[in-house]
């Protein structure tokens, strides 16, 4: 796949730590909880964006899946706690965790172009997910990603979620909203 390629030659250590160094704070809306994950493969590590808005008080919660086809369910997660594999064998915190959806929601990203278009791992977890967070709340959700992952256009489908900003080494990109 074109993408993956692309995200693996442009896997550079510092890219997450710059990412977070240049999130302007005064574009993000008020949230007292916010959504990460864990990085796998060449995805952009969100560790030290996950440490900088932790920094400003708000609750941090993980993904878990509970199988294909299903949304992702975010618990609330404390360093203290093991995280446990989830049905696809991705670190999760605990079932005894407390649910929550956050206010803002940092994914990860195979792709992107600058109207929002987001592709993903294929799974349609996150499109599931924010689907089901925009239905009963509002929430932010900012794409973490190398800016060598920006294409043209994302090729989107009826059931795909946009999202709202982009985070990149490089800089903040705001999506407009038609």
């Amino acid at each position: 796949m074109r993408a993956l390629r692309i995200r693996l030659a442009h896997d550079n250590p510092d890219a997450a730590a710059r990412a977070a160094e240049v999130l302007p704070d005064d574009k993000l809306p008020a949230f007292a909880s916010f959504g990460g994950y864990h990085a796998l493969g060449a995805e952009l590590n969100p560790s030290p964006l996950i440490r900088r808005l932790s920094a400003m008080g708000a609750f941090f919660a993980l993904p878990v899946c509970e199988g294909p086809d299903r949304p992702l369910i975010f618990r609330l997660w404390d360093s203290r706690d093991r995280l446990l594999p989830d049905a696809l064998g991705v670190p999760a915190p605990p079932l005894s965790a407390q649910a929550v959806h956050p206010d803002l929601l940092i994914t990860p990203v195979l792709a992107f172009d600058r109207k929002g278009g987001r592709l993903g791992q294929g799974g349609g977890h996150y499109d599931r997910t924010i689907q089901n967070f925009r239905a009963s709340k509002k929430v932010f959700v900012l794409g973490l990603a190398y800016a060598g992952q920006e294409i043209a256009e994302v090729p989107t489908q009826e059931h795909d979620q946009k999202l709202d900003a982009i985070l990149t080494e490089n800089g903040y990109i705001q999506v407009e909203k038609n």
